[in-house]
Protein backbone atom coordinates (compact mmCIF):
# COMPACT_ATOMS: atom_id res chain seq x y z
CA UNK A 1 0.00 0.00 0.00
CA UNK A 2 1.24 3.48 -0.64
CA UNK A 3 2.16 5.78 2.03
CA UNK A 4 -0.25 8.84 2.16
CA UNK A 5 2.61 10.88 2.64
CA UNK A 6 4.63 9.80 -0.27
CA UNK A 7 1.48 10.30 -2.46
CA UNK A 8 1.28 13.89 -1.21
CA UNK A 9 4.94 14.21 -2.04
CA UNK A 10 4.40 12.68 -5.73
CA UNK A 11 1.76 14.67 -6.27
CA UNK A 12 3.38 18.15 -5.73
CA UNK A 13 5.92 17.17 -7.90
CA UNK A 14 3.35 15.82 -10.67
CA UNK A 15 2.46 19.61 -9.81
CA UNK A 16 5.97 21.24 -10.00
CA UNK A 17 6.34 18.87 -13.39
CA UNK A 18 3.47 20.02 -15.34
CA UNK A 19 3.73 23.93 -14.41
CA UNK A 20 7.37 24.03 -15.82
CA UNK A 21 6.55 21.47 -18.90
CA UNK A 22 3.21 22.58 -19.32
CA UNK A 23 4.06 25.29 -22.64
CA UNK A 24 6.77 22.85 -23.98
CA UNK A 25 4.54 20.45 -23.85
CA UNK A 26 1.33 21.53 -25.73
CA UNK A 27 3.57 23.30 -27.95
CA UNK A 28 4.83 19.83 -29.03
CA UNK A 29 1.63 18.28 -29.11
CA UNK A 30 0.19 21.29 -30.99
CA UNK A 31 3.03 20.93 -33.81
CA UNK A 32 2.82 17.46 -34.00
CA UNK A 33 -1.03 16.95 -34.35
CA UNK A 34 -2.31 20.65 -34.68
CA UNK A 35 -5.25 20.64 -32.64
CA UNK A 36 -5.10 22.70 -29.29
CA UNK A 37 -8.28 21.00 -27.84
CA UNK A 38 -6.62 17.52 -28.33
CA UNK A 39 -3.24 18.95 -27.20
CA UNK A 40 -5.14 19.58 -23.51
CA UNK A 41 -6.91 17.08 -23.79
CA UNK A 42 -3.94 14.59 -23.51
CA UNK A 43 -2.07 16.44 -21.89
CA UNK A 44 -4.39 16.21 -19.15
CA UNK A 45 -4.60 12.93 -18.91
CA UNK A 46 -1.12 11.98 -18.81
CA UNK A 47 -0.61 14.07 -15.37
CA UNK A 48 -3.71 11.87 -14.96
CA UNK A 49 -1.04 8.78 -15.38
CA UNK A 50 1.36 10.07 -13.64
CA UNK A 51 -0.78 11.00 -10.32
CA UNK A 52 -1.47 7.08 -10.66
CA UNK A 53 1.79 5.34 -11.73
CA UNK A 54 5.10 7.69 -10.20
CA UNK A 55 3.99 6.98 -6.79
CA UNK A 56 4.16 3.65 -7.78
CA UNK A 57 6.76 3.41 -10.09
CA UNK A 58 8.71 6.48 -9.21
CA UNK A 59 9.36 9.84 -10.23
CA UNK A 60 11.53 8.77 -14.01
CA UNK A 61 14.61 11.05 -14.71
CA UNK A 62 12.59 12.66 -17.47
CA UNK A 63 9.78 13.62 -16.81
CA UNK A 64 8.99 15.82 -19.38
CA UNK A 65 9.88 13.56 -21.68
CA UNK A 66 7.97 10.78 -20.07
CA UNK A 67 4.53 13.21 -19.85
CA UNK A 68 4.98 13.71 -23.38
CA UNK A 69 5.29 9.92 -24.44
CA UNK A 70 2.40 9.45 -22.70
CA UNK A 71 0.43 12.29 -23.94
CA UNK A 72 1.72 11.38 -27.47
CA UNK A 73 0.34 7.93 -27.04
CA UNK A 74 -3.68 8.85 -25.64
CA UNK A 75 -3.29 11.27 -28.73
CA UNK A 76 -2.71 8.46 -30.91
CA UNK A 77 -5.32 6.73 -29.68
CA UNK A 78 -7.91 9.28 -29.85
CA UNK A 79 -7.29 9.80 -33.18
CA UNK A 80 -7.60 5.68 -34.14
CA UNK A 81 -11.21 5.58 -32.03
CA UNK A 82 -12.55 9.10 -33.17
CA UNK A 83 -13.38 9.28 -36.98
CA UNK A 84 -14.67 12.12 -36.96
CA UNK A 85 -11.78 13.95 -35.20
CA UNK A 86 -9.57 12.34 -37.37
CA UNK A 87 -11.37 13.64 -40.44
CA UNK A 88 -11.37 16.86 -39.09
CA UNK A 89 -7.19 16.78 -38.09
CA UNK A 90 -6.77 15.80 -41.98
CA UNK A 91 -8.83 18.79 -43.27
CA UNK A 92 -6.26 20.94 -40.91
CA UNK A 93 -3.41 19.15 -41.94
CA UNK A 94 -3.92 19.70 -45.90
CA UNK A 95 -4.71 23.45 -45.20
CA UNK A 96 -1.78 23.16 -43.57
CA UNK A 97 0.46 21.79 -46.10
CA UNK A 98 -1.00 24.11 -48.76
CA UNK A 99 -0.13 27.44 -46.51
CA UNK A 100 3.38 25.90 -45.84
CA UNK A 101 5.48 28.41 -45.30
CA UNK A 102 8.71 29.78 -46.64
CA UNK A 103 12.42 29.95 -44.90
CA UNK A 104 12.43 32.29 -42.34
CA UNK A 105 15.14 34.98 -43.16
CA UNK A 106 18.88 34.30 -43.10
CA UNK A 107 20.65 35.48 -39.95
CA UNK A 108 17.22 34.46 -37.77
CA UNK A 109 15.50 31.21 -37.29
CA UNK A 110 12.55 29.86 -34.64
CA UNK A 111 14.53 26.97 -32.90
CA UNK A 112 11.84 26.80 -30.25
CA UNK A 113 8.28 25.06 -30.36
CA UNK A 114 6.81 27.35 -28.20
CA UNK A 115 8.20 30.84 -29.73
CA UNK A 116 6.75 28.98 -33.48
CA UNK A 117 3.13 28.24 -31.72
CA UNK A 118 3.63 32.03 -30.35
CA UNK A 119 3.36 33.49 -33.54
CA UNK A 120 0.82 30.83 -34.72
CA UNK A 121 -1.44 31.78 -32.26
CA UNK A 122 -0.73 35.74 -32.97
CA UNK A 123 -3.35 34.75 -35.83
CA UNK A 124 -4.95 38.32 -36.77
CA UNK A 125 -8.39 36.55 -37.37
CA UNK A 126 -8.22 37.05 -33.52
CA UNK A 127 -8.86 39.98 -31.50
CA UNK A 128 -5.22 41.41 -29.82
CA UNK A 129 -6.49 40.48 -26.70
CA UNK A 130 -7.42 37.56 -27.48
CA UNK A 131 -4.57 36.46 -28.84
CA UNK A 132 -2.40 37.44 -25.65
CA UNK A 133 -4.57 35.47 -23.84
CA UNK A 134 -4.67 32.35 -25.99
CA UNK A 135 -0.63 32.34 -25.36
CA UNK A 136 -0.72 33.25 -21.90
CA UNK A 137 -3.34 30.57 -21.26
CA UNK A 138 -2.68 27.66 -23.31
CA UNK A 139 0.94 27.74 -24.34
CA UNK A 140 2.85 29.64 -21.56
CA UNK A 141 1.13 27.79 -18.35
CA UNK A 142 -0.31 31.02 -16.42
CA UNK A 143 -3.24 30.10 -15.03
CA UNK A 144 -6.75 31.52 -16.22
CA UNK A 145 -6.79 34.07 -12.71
CA UNK A 146 -2.84 34.80 -13.50
CA UNK A 147 -3.85 35.77 -17.22
CA UNK A 148 -7.05 37.59 -15.82
CA UNK A 149 -4.47 39.66 -13.48
CA UNK A 150 -2.77 40.63 -16.29
CA UNK A 151 -5.60 42.35 -18.20
CA UNK A 152 -7.06 43.93 -15.31
CA UNK A 153 -10.47 41.92 -15.56
CA UNK A 154 -12.42 39.53 -13.43
CA UNK A 155 -11.49 35.43 -13.60
CA UNK A 156 -15.24 35.05 -15.67
CA UNK A 157 -14.60 37.24 -17.92
CA UNK A 158 -11.19 35.98 -19.00
CA UNK A 159 -12.25 32.18 -19.29
CA UNK A 160 -14.99 33.23 -21.66
CA UNK A 161 -12.41 35.19 -23.82
CA UNK A 162 -10.22 32.07 -23.85
CA UNK A 163 -12.91 29.45 -24.80
CA UNK A 164 -14.11 32.50 -27.27
CA UNK A 165 -10.56 32.47 -29.04
CA UNK A 166 -10.65 28.57 -29.03
CA UNK A 167 -14.12 28.29 -30.16
CA UNK A 168 -12.69 30.62 -33.05
CA UNK A 169 -9.85 29.01 -34.29
CA UNK A 170 -11.33 25.54 -34.29
CA UNK A 171 -14.59 26.98 -35.93
CA UNK A 172 -12.33 29.25 -38.87
CA UNK A 173 -10.28 26.19 -38.73
CA UNK A 174 -6.96 28.21 -38.39
CA UNK A 175 -3.95 26.24 -39.25
CA UNK A 176 -1.08 25.97 -36.31
CA UNK A 177 1.52 26.93 -38.16
CA UNK A 178 4.70 29.43 -38.65
CA UNK A 179 3.82 32.15 -40.38
CA UNK A 180 5.78 33.25 -43.41
CA UNK A 181 8.74 35.67 -42.85
CA UNK A 182 6.71 38.51 -44.19
CA UNK A 183 3.92 37.83 -41.61
CA UNK A 184 6.28 38.17 -38.93
CA UNK A 185 6.23 41.39 -38.20
CA UNK A 186 2.22 41.76 -38.22
CA UNK A 187 2.38 39.40 -35.67
CA UNK A 188 5.17 40.58 -33.52
CA UNK A 189 3.71 42.89 -30.95
CA UNK A 190 1.00 40.43 -30.21
CA UNK A 191 3.93 37.71 -29.58
CA UNK A 192 5.91 40.81 -27.60
CA UNK A 193 3.05 41.60 -25.26
CA UNK A 194 2.42 37.67 -24.65
CA UNK A 195 6.75 37.49 -23.82
CA UNK A 196 5.93 40.51 -21.43
CA UNK A 197 3.42 39.26 -19.55
CA UNK A 198 5.38 36.28 -18.89
CA UNK A 199 7.96 38.40 -17.12
CA UNK A 200 5.68 40.25 -15.30
CA UNK A 201 4.35 37.34 -13.45
CA UNK A 202 7.74 36.53 -12.99
CA UNK A 203 8.99 39.29 -11.84
CA UNK A 204 6.37 39.90 -9.41
CA UNK A 205 3.66 36.78 -8.97
CA UNK A 206 0.29 37.59 -8.68
CA UNK A 207 -0.11 35.21 -5.94
CA UNK A 208 2.08 32.14 -4.06
CA UNK A 209 4.67 32.29 -1.20
CA UNK A 210 7.26 33.90 -2.83
CA UNK A 211 7.36 37.40 -4.84
CA UNK A 212 9.33 36.45 -7.74
CA UNK A 213 9.00 33.14 -10.06
CA UNK A 214 12.50 33.11 -11.44
CA UNK A 215 11.51 30.79 -13.98
CA UNK A 216 8.84 32.45 -15.92
CA UNK A 217 11.14 35.53 -15.80
CA UNK A 218 14.25 33.85 -17.30
CA UNK A 219 12.15 32.16 -19.88
CA UNK A 220 10.62 35.33 -20.97
CA UNK A 221 13.93 36.73 -21.28
CA UNK A 222 15.13 33.82 -23.27
CA UNK A 223 12.83 34.08 -25.53
CA UNK A 224 13.40 37.84 -26.11
CA UNK A 225 16.69 37.33 -26.79
CA UNK A 226 15.65 34.86 -29.73
CA UNK A 227 12.88 37.60 -31.33
CA UNK A 228 15.59 40.10 -30.82
CA UNK A 229 18.10 37.70 -32.64
CA UNK A 230 15.36 36.85 -35.50
CA UNK A 231 14.46 40.27 -36.03
CA UNK A 232 17.25 42.93 -35.19
CA UNK A 233 16.17 45.33 -37.34
CA UNK A 234 12.93 45.47 -34.70
CA UNK A 235 13.54 48.21 -32.41
CA UNK A 236 10.68 47.37 -30.12
CA UNK A 237 12.17 43.62 -29.83
CA UNK A 238 15.13 45.57 -28.55
CA UNK A 239 12.93 47.20 -26.67
CA UNK A 240 11.33 44.44 -24.56
CA UNK A 241 14.57 42.44 -24.27
CA UNK A 242 16.16 45.93 -22.82
CA UNK A 243 13.60 46.24 -20.03
CA UNK A 244 13.43 43.41 -18.98
CA UNK A 245 17.19 42.58 -18.16
CA UNK A 246 17.09 46.55 -16.69
CA UNK A 247 14.51 45.32 -14.28
CA UNK A 248 15.87 41.43 -13.86
CA UNK A 249 18.98 42.78 -13.10
CA UNK A 250 17.41 44.17 -9.60
CA UNK A 251 15.68 40.38 -8.56
CA UNK A 252 18.67 39.64 -5.95
CA UNK A 253 17.95 43.18 -3.88
CA UNK A 254 14.17 42.24 -4.34
CA UNK A 255 13.67 40.60 -1.41
CA UNK A 256 15.51 40.37 1.81
CA UNK A 257 16.86 37.17 3.86
CA UNK A 258 13.82 36.34 5.11
CA UNK A 259 11.70 36.70 1.30
CA UNK A 260 10.08 40.15 2.53
CA UNK A 261 9.44 42.78 -0.20
CA UNK A 262 11.99 45.37 -0.64
CA UNK A 263 10.86 48.64 -2.56
CA UNK A 264 12.73 50.10 -5.07
CA UNK A 265 14.00 53.00 -2.78
CA UNK A 266 15.37 50.69 -0.36
CA UNK A 267 17.19 48.71 -2.18
CA UNK A 268 20.74 47.69 -1.89
CA UNK A 269 22.22 48.62 -5.65
CA UNK A 270 25.37 46.67 -4.68
CA UNK A 271 22.95 43.46 -5.42
CA UNK A 272 21.89 44.22 -8.44
CA UNK A 273 23.63 42.76 -11.32
CA UNK A 274 25.86 45.47 -13.24
CA UNK A 275 26.69 43.26 -16.40
CA UNK A 276 22.59 42.66 -17.07
CA UNK A 277 22.32 46.16 -16.58
CA UNK A 278 24.94 46.99 -19.30
CA UNK A 279 23.46 44.77 -22.02
CA UNK A 280 20.22 46.24 -20.98
CA UNK A 281 21.54 49.82 -21.53
CA UNK A 282 23.44 49.06 -25.07
CA UNK A 283 20.16 47.44 -26.07
CA UNK A 284 18.30 51.06 -25.09
CA UNK A 285 20.27 52.91 -27.34
CA UNK A 286 19.84 51.63 -30.25
CA UNK A 287 15.96 50.88 -29.53
CA UNK A 288 15.58 54.85 -28.87
CA UNK A 289 16.93 55.61 -32.27
CA UNK A 290 16.11 56.31 -35.80
CA UNK A 291 12.35 57.62 -35.25
CA UNK A 292 10.13 57.77 -33.16
CA UNK A 293 10.16 54.87 -30.42
CA UNK A 294 7.61 52.34 -29.46
CA UNK A 295 6.35 52.08 -25.66
CA UNK A 296 8.60 48.75 -24.92
CA UNK A 297 11.64 51.06 -25.46
CA UNK A 298 10.27 53.97 -23.82
CA UNK A 299 9.73 52.06 -20.42
CA UNK A 300 13.00 50.84 -20.77
CA UNK A 301 14.23 54.33 -20.67
CA UNK A 302 12.35 54.72 -17.63
CA UNK A 303 14.33 51.36 -16.02
CA UNK A 304 17.58 52.77 -17.38
CA UNK A 305 17.24 56.04 -15.19
CA UNK A 306 16.40 54.03 -12.15
CA UNK A 307 19.42 51.57 -12.76
CA UNK A 308 21.61 54.42 -13.46
CA UNK A 309 21.09 56.15 -9.91
CA UNK A 310 23.38 55.02 -7.77
CA UNK A 311 21.20 55.98 -4.83
CA UNK A 312 17.71 55.94 -4.60
CA UNK A 313 17.84 60.01 -3.77
CA UNK A 314 19.64 60.66 -7.03
CA UNK A 315 17.04 59.42 -9.31
CA UNK A 316 16.23 62.20 -12.03
CA UNK A 317 12.46 62.09 -11.65
CA UNK A 318 12.12 65.18 -13.96
CA UNK A 319 13.26 62.46 -16.95
CA UNK A 320 11.22 60.17 -15.72
CA UNK A 321 8.01 62.10 -15.70
CA UNK A 322 8.89 63.32 -18.75
CA UNK A 323 9.31 59.90 -20.47
CA UNK A 324 5.82 59.01 -18.89
CA UNK A 325 4.59 61.54 -20.97
CA UNK A 326 6.02 60.28 -23.70
CA UNK A 327 4.77 56.98 -22.86
CA UNK A 328 0.85 58.38 -22.47
CA UNK A 329 0.74 59.28 -25.52
CA UNK A 330 2.06 56.53 -27.15
CA UNK A 331 0.35 53.74 -25.30
CA UNK A 332 -2.16 55.24 -22.95
CA UNK A 333 -3.49 53.06 -19.78
CA UNK A 334 -4.50 53.48 -16.63
CA UNK A 335 -1.67 51.31 -15.56
CA UNK A 336 0.42 54.06 -16.92
CA UNK A 337 -1.40 56.89 -15.76
CA UNK A 338 -0.76 55.46 -12.13
CA UNK A 339 2.87 55.12 -12.75
CA UNK A 340 3.15 58.32 -13.79
CA UNK A 341 1.23 59.56 -11.28
CA UNK A 342 4.05 58.30 -8.41
CA UNK A 343 6.52 59.80 -10.72
CA UNK A 344 4.89 63.42 -10.32
CA UNK A 345 4.63 62.55 -6.27
CA UNK A 346 8.51 62.17 -6.15
CA UNK A 347 9.20 65.19 -8.62
CA UNK A 348 6.51 67.64 -6.61
CA UNK A 349 5.29 66.12 -3.48
CA UNK A 350 2.44 63.69 -2.46
CA UNK A 351 0.14 66.14 -2.74
CA UNK A 352 0.17 67.04 -6.53
CA UNK A 353 0.65 62.68 -6.67
CA UNK A 354 -2.43 62.35 -5.16
CA UNK A 355 -4.41 64.56 -7.22
CA UNK A 356 -3.69 62.31 -10.24
CA UNK A 357 -4.32 59.32 -8.40
CA UNK A 358 -7.76 60.37 -7.71
CA UNK A 359 -8.77 61.07 -10.74
CA UNK A 360 -8.22 57.76 -11.34
CA UNK A 361 -10.35 56.34 -8.56
CA UNK A 362 -13.79 56.29 -11.27
CA UNK A 363 -11.57 53.55 -13.81
CA UNK A 364 -12.98 50.31 -13.99
CA UNK A 365 -9.46 48.45 -14.36
CA UNK A 366 -7.87 50.01 -11.16
CA UNK A 367 -10.68 49.18 -8.60
CA UNK A 368 -9.72 45.70 -8.06
CA UNK A 369 -5.65 46.60 -8.68
CA UNK A 370 -4.03 47.13 -4.96
CA UNK A 371 -1.12 48.27 -6.45
CA UNK A 372 -3.49 51.80 -6.97
CA UNK A 373 -4.92 51.30 -3.42
CA UNK A 374 -1.60 51.24 -1.64
CA UNK A 375 0.29 53.96 -3.47
CA UNK A 376 -3.04 56.25 -2.49
CA UNK A 377 -2.38 54.73 0.75
CA UNK A 378 1.06 55.96 1.04
CA UNK A 379 0.66 59.18 -0.21
CA UNK A 380 -1.75 59.74 2.18
CA UNK A 381 -0.17 58.52 4.95
CA UNK A 382 3.13 60.87 4.09
CA UNK A 383 0.49 64.01 3.77
CA UNK A 384 -0.40 63.00 7.93
CA UNK A 385 -4.29 61.79 6.80
CA UNK A 386 -3.43 58.47 8.66
CA UNK A 387 -7.20 57.21 8.93
CA UNK A 388 -7.51 57.62 4.97
CA UNK A 389 -4.62 55.84 5.04
CA UNK A 390 -5.13 52.87 6.67
CA UNK A 391 -8.26 52.33 4.90
CA UNK A 392 -7.13 52.40 1.69
CA UNK A 393 -4.13 49.70 3.18
CA UNK A 394 -6.70 47.57 4.28
CA UNK A 395 -8.49 48.16 0.98
CA UNK A 396 -5.02 46.91 -0.72
CA UNK A 397 -4.36 44.05 1.63
CA UNK A 398 -7.75 42.44 0.78
CA UNK A 399 -6.79 42.61 -2.97
CA UNK A 400 -3.12 41.61 -2.79
CA UNK A 401 -2.32 38.08 -4.07
CA UNK A 402 1.46 37.05 -3.07
CA UNK A 403 2.40 36.55 0.34
CA UNK A 404 5.07 38.90 0.59
CA UNK A 405 3.06 41.74 -0.73
CA UNK A 406 0.58 40.62 1.92
CA UNK A 407 2.99 40.77 4.14
CA UNK A 408 4.71 44.15 3.49
CA UNK A 409 0.37 45.46 3.66
CA UNK A 410 0.56 44.49 6.60
CA UNK A 411 3.25 45.93 7.85
CA UNK A 412 2.60 49.38 6.71
CA UNK A 413 -0.93 49.05 8.39
CA UNK A 414 0.37 48.31 11.43
CA UNK A 415 3.06 51.53 11.37
CA UNK A 416 -0.25 53.51 10.63
CA UNK A 417 -2.06 52.70 13.07
CA UNK A 418 0.33 52.72 15.85
CA UNK A 419 0.55 56.14 15.19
Amino acid sequence: MTDPGTSADTALRVEAVFREEHGRLLAALVHRFGDLDLAEEVASEAVESALRHWPVDGVPDRPGAWLLTTARRRAVDRLRRDRTYAARLAILAVESERSEPGPIPAGGDLPDDRLELFFACAHPALSPDDRIALILRCLAGLSTGEVARAFLVPHKTMAQRIVRAKNKIRGARIPFRVPRPDELPERLPVVLGAVYSIFTEGYAASAGDTLLRLDLAEEAIRLARILHRLMPSEREAAGLLALMLLIHARRAARTDSSGAMVLLADQDRTRWDRPMIDEGLGLVAGALMGGRPGPYAVQAAIAAVHDESDRADDTDWPQIVALYDVLCALMPSPIVALNRAVAVAMRDGPAAGLILLEDLADEPRLRDHHPYAAARAELLHRLGRHVEAAELYRRALDLAGSAPERRYLEMKLGEITAQ
